[in-house]
């Protein structure tokens, strides 16, 4: 064997690999990094893994138990963190670039860790309600239900980013409940390995959960069922190769692509040299160009600016490009660091002498372009480029080719109406800014322009201190874009989970209703006993435990005392006269009273095991209640959410009770949800 490492992958709950195939090289000196294994895979024996195993073990646990399980990984990548910066220091990225990729990933899974304990139930179904009524008499309804797929997800990454690439598909898959079959572009793969290496080492994951693929996916998507999914990264026309699988279209089975795009910013009309936001717009562009050698999907590649500010905007690029060290990233100094291959080097290089045809290059290789370090001229370097296009509504190329490195294109426009058709020539981006101080002109570009973008940044001066930039994707928000991007989504917040979820209606009774999604849908059977439920502890509460109240009949005292402890003294409680010209014909109580009212008749006062009341949802104020009307309530438990035990907290869950207060004429008067924590037992 080689005392260059074989990369091995991770199939069917072992590693496999020894023989040696394909050299991998250091993107900063071209020495010998890892090589691929030769070793054919058995994707069959994969997917058996997956769905005999994998899936079973996975689905005995819940969304709130596979979230716990994603914190406690991110937890134990984050205290190894300082072993993977070392490996990815080979792709050529400096420490800012692989933060990006490294931290950036664990971050995602502590951030769906979070979403998913947060707003999934402990269970494997999502109600999507709220259940609605079918027929007259309430007792047959509908809603919709999400939930585990069932299936296999099959993850194609790009080789940009090969670790938060991977995680943030990663963490959505398996919350839904999916094992995952990952495979990382074969460039930079060394760095895929070493995190599921960790991954694996961790003990987390249920075996099978994650599988890596090294090398050729083969056959493995002719293998796929109705029930996988597949998501892509990658260049537009890979993503075009594989969506037509005659497998993937026969079944139906979900393909998700973010493509590479030509993502624009448009400097603004009303920003001048001087103005904050003029600086932003540079150092934006600039930073799209330099950060990893702008080798991202969204990078800035058309910068769309007003003919009479391109000659200053190009001058203070030109400027700060040439303050830009250029080298191996362990050098002091070093701000851009190399490509990721050479192939992405020659690669780049072609696309380049296209774009430049009939375009004027404002700063380039010709200015003084010397990487730094022992060995680059081995390595995968290329100097950041900066194009002028002066006559872009007649040069296609700029609005079709797409050089993905340190290549970025100015291009001037005369009104703001031919701004926003320049960024829409681009058929599909990813993400798109607008640098203004006119809020007008902010609400302009985003109508004209989402229906063109995944994501639109808004930048000026007050946005400036906090804004995370034009080329981040956030876990809580959907990275992904129609046309050349794609056409997919991915992140979003839960929308992502839900990605991996089969959405399906429901009809049936409340009753059924209420078993079928684990949440209490009115109109169903509740359950009454002698003990109040707010005397239960989390553990023996069940859906459906409910308490109706004794009555209470509002009197004028009780408007006259709530008006004057809130400060609340609209005419409508208090002006006889003038409440009689109303809708309502006569003065009535106030909302909130009613509200305070109906916790006094449902309320247990002594100590018990509810901790807290930290919320209302979905308040409607149904009907008024006026001076001498009896109102009651009922409380019934809706859902129940356990939070698991934590260090820093006594035991409890989340319960959520539904609460109608109606009159003594059995209408509605007012209905909400009221979320408690409750404690467990012990």
């Amino acid at each position: 064997m080689s005392a260059t490492p074989v990369l091995q992958s991770l199939i069917a709950g072992r590693w496999i690999g020894s023989a040696a195939a394909r050299g991998l090289h250091s993107a900063i000196n071209g020495r010998l990094v890892a090589q691929t294994h030769a070793e054919a895979i058995d994707f069959g024996e994969s997917l058996d893994f997956a769905r005999r195993q994998a899936l079973p073990a996975l689905l005995a646990l819940d969304f709130q138990q596979r979230a716990a399980i994603l914190k406690a990984l991110a937890a134990f990548l984050m205290e190894r963190k300082e072993t993977l910066y070392a490996i990815s220091a080979h792709t050529g990225a400096t420490r800012a670039d692989s933060w990006i990729d490294i931290e950036g990933g664990i971050g995602t899974l502590y951030a769906y860790a979070s979403m998913g304990r947060r707003e999934l139930p402990s269970s494997n179904i999502v109600h999507e309600g709220p259940a609605q009524a079918l027929g007259k008499a309430g007792q047959f309804m509908g809603t919709h239900v999400l939930v585990p797929k069932r299936g296999i997800a099959v993850h194609i990454n790009a080789f940009n980013f090969p670790m938060w690439g991977m995680l943030e598909k990663f963490a959505p898959s398996f919350i839904a409940g999916m094992p995952c079959i990952v495979k990382p572009a074969t460039a930079t793969s060394y760095v895929a390995e070493a995190c599921v290496r960790l991954i694996e080492a961790s003990g987390l994951l249920p075996a099978g959960a994650l599988q890596l693929i090294v090398g050729s996916s083969g056959d493995l998507l002719d293998r796929l069922e109705e029930t996988d999914v597949v998501t892509f990264t990658g260049s537009a026309d890979t993503a075009s190769q594989l969506r037509v699988n005659p497998n993937l279209i026969r079944r139906s089975v979900p393909f998700n692509a973010e493509a590479d795009s030509l993502n624009c910013s448009i400097l603004a009309p009303d920003v001048l040299p001087g103005d904050p936001e003029f600086d932003l717009f540079v150092k934006e562009v600039l930073r799209e160009m330099s950060a990893k050698a702008g080798q991202k999907c969204t990078a800035i590649r058309r910068a769309i600016v007003p003919a009479a500010q391109v000659d200053a905007v190009a001058a203070a690029l030109r400027e700060r490009l040439a303050r830009i060290k250029v080298g191996d990233p362990s050098i002091e100094g070093v701000r851009m660091g190399a490509l990721a291959s050479k192939a992405q080097q020659a690669d780049v290089a072609e696309r380049l002498a296209q774009l430049a045809q009939g375009n004027e290059l404002v700063f380039g290789e010709r200015d003084g372009f010397a990487p730094l370090g022992e060995g680059v001229g081995d390595g995968a370097f290329f100097a950041p480029t900066l194009l002028l296009c002066r006559d872009a509504m007649r040069n296609e190329a700029v609005h079709q080719v797409e050089a993905f490195g340190p290549v970025s294109t100015l291009m001037t426009y005369g009104d703001f109406d031919e701004a926003l058709a320049l960024a829409a020539k681009g058929r599909g981006s990813l993400v798109g800014s607008i640098v203004t101080k006119t809020p007008a002109l902010a609400a302009q570009a985003v109508y004209h322009a989402a229906a063109f973008h995944g994501r639109l940044l808004v930048l000026d001066r007050d946005a400036a201190g906090e804004s995370t930039g034009h080329g981040s994707p956030l876990p809580m928000l959907k990275h992904g874009g129609p046309g050349r991007a794609g056409g997919g989504e991915e992140l979003g917040g839960i929308r992502a989970v839900k990605h991996y979820l089969q959405r399906c209606a429901v009809q049936a009774s409340p009753t059924m209703m209420t078993a079928i999604t684990g949440e209490y849908v009115r109109g169903g059977k509740v359950t009454e006993d002698a003990v109040h439920p707010f005397r239960k502890h989390f553990e023996e509460i069940q859906v459906g435990d409910s308490l109706l109240t004794h009555r209470r009949t509002v009197s004028e005292a009780d408007i006259v005392n709530f008006g004057g402890i809130s400060g609340d003294f609209f005419y409508m409680h208090f002006d006889e006269v003038a409440a009689k010209d109303t809708q309502f014909g006569q003065r009535i109580a106030h909302g909130y009273f009613v509200l305070s009212a109906a916790a006094g008749l449902f309320v247990s006062p002594a100590p018990g095991p509810v901790l807290a009341n930290y919320g209302l949802d979905t308040l409607r104020f149904v009907n008024p209640v006026a001076i001498g009307d009896t109102i009651q309530a009922r409380l019934t438990c809706k859902r129940r959410i356990d939070r698991g035990n934590r260090p820093d907290q006594p035991p409890q869950g989340v319960v959520a009770w539904d609460v109608q207060v109606t009159n003594q004429r059995g209408e509605l008067v007012a209905s909400y949800d009221i979320l408690t924590l409750v404690a467990k037992k012990g």
